[in-house]
């Protein structure tokens, strides 16, 4: 039996402070954000989407409303695929102006590898193949969008692709509105395809 899960990041948040946002409420979509989702929602419209998952952040609700409605679906809150757990959360991050370059914020930073700073990878790995296995299992035989959010996106891709899960963040291949479609046959994943129907985006832009 054939079936995909497509892992879907969000669309760009509208974010003027420029502050990683994580968890917090309230961070909504961009106009350009809003346009994200609604081009992934045409480049999927006939394909057959039998379920949609949600982050229960507001962002990853708004990108996949479009989506729900194009297939008549109920959106699925799912707290599996949420953004990870951050330290810096609300803090402007970037070196030398932002959180990182203030010697206080150093000691935070100690260990990249688990990493120090925020959710551990595996834990994070773990939760997100949970997700996945939920949703699969929801449509076997079909389609499925689940929208999460970079980083846990782009962690399952790497645990399930054998790489280390530390990583540098300015390499990470998960953009905006982008696919990382899990295909399985039965309970086999088979393949990973990556994809961008809204286009390509700077994984280091803060607020994206």
């Amino acid at each position: 039996m054939h079936t995909v899960v497509h892992m879907m990041r969000h669309g760009e948040v509208f974010n003027p402070e420029g502050v990683l946002y994580g968890r917090l409420p309230g961070f909504r979509l961009s106009d350009t954000g809003r346009t994200q989702a609604r081009r992934v929602a045409e480049t999927l419209a006939d394909h057959d989407i039998a379920a949609v998952f949600a982050s229960p952040l507001q962002r990853a609700q708004e990108t996949v409303a479009p989506i729900a409605t194009a297939h008549g679906l109920q959106i699925v809150t799912n707290d599996e695929l949420i953004e990870a757990d951050n330290v810096f959360e609300g803090l402007k991050v970037s070196v030398g102006g932002g959180a990182l370059g203030r010697p206080r914020h150093w000691p935070k930073l100690r260990d990249p590898f688990t990493p120090s700073w925020g959710e551990p990878y595996i834990q994070l790995a773990h939760r997100m193949l949970a997700a996945a296995t939920t949703a699969r299992d929801a449509a076997r035989g079909h389609e499925v969008v689940c929208v999460s959010h970079q980083l846990p996106v782009y962690t399952l891709r790497r645990f399930l692709e054998g790489s280390r899960l530390w990583h540098d963040p300015r390499r990470r291949q998960c953009s905006l509105a982008s696919l990382t479609s899990l295909i399985y046959d039965d309970d086999a994943l088979v393949d990973i395809v990556y994809s961008e129907p809204a286009g390509a985006s700077d994984p280091m832009v803060t607020g994206a």
